[in-house]
């Protein structure tokens, strides 16, 4: 008992101080899971400032990505094998992009190539884009990355290749509404 609660503690003290992405940023996506019964998550991963500033520190050589990942309040990165009923899960996407919409975000991109789904969108600031949530699948895996943080649309290619998105496309910016 003693062991869950200091474990308890030592969660609630790091994410208090930036090591996982913050719940509260306007560039929070709250999504579920692509489906419970058809998929399994293989991978969890939760940056917050302090690691990604951190980070920054190693990139000497790369100003750019530097000061992004100084812009960067988190990152959240889920991967899913899938099992399960295909349609189902192209059916929660729906249902995401739904929950996404009613929470202000913006579809940015939409990739449909044989056998996969990309969808890509944006929740605008005053000042840029304070959030990407990026979901892919395919029929063996599902992949969900929320980058939160104050996001210059010239550095949209950027964290592209940052979170090495592959053949990630060349962005002309334009206003959003």
């Amino acid at each position: 008992m003693r062991i869950a609660a200091s474990a308890a503690v030592l969660v609630l003290t790091l994410s208090a101080c930036g090591f996982t992405a913050p719940r509260s940023n306007d560039g929070y996506a709250n999504l579920d899971s692509p489906g419970m019964a058809d998929t399994d998550r293989t991978m969890s991963l939760s940056l917050g400032p302090t690691m990604l500033h951190f980070a920054a520190r190693f990139l000497d050589d790369d100003p750019e990505t530097q000061i992004l990942l100084r812009s960067l309040d988190g990152v959240r990165i889920r991967i899913y094998e899938v099992h399960g009923d295909s349609g189902r899960i192209t059916q929660n996407f729906e249902h995401m992009g739904n929950k996404l919409d009613k929470d202000g975000w913006e579809p940015v991109m939409l990739v449909r190539e044989e056998g996969e789904l990309v969808k890509m969108y944006a929740k605008a600031s005053d000042t840029g884009i304070q959030g990407l949530t990026i979901v892919s699948a395919n029929d063996e895996e599902v992949v969900i990355v929320n980058v939160m943080g104050d996001i210059d649309p010239r550095y949209y290619r950027d964290v592209m290749v940052a979170l090495d998105v592959d053949d990630a496309p060349e962005v002309q910016i334009a206003a959003m509404n």
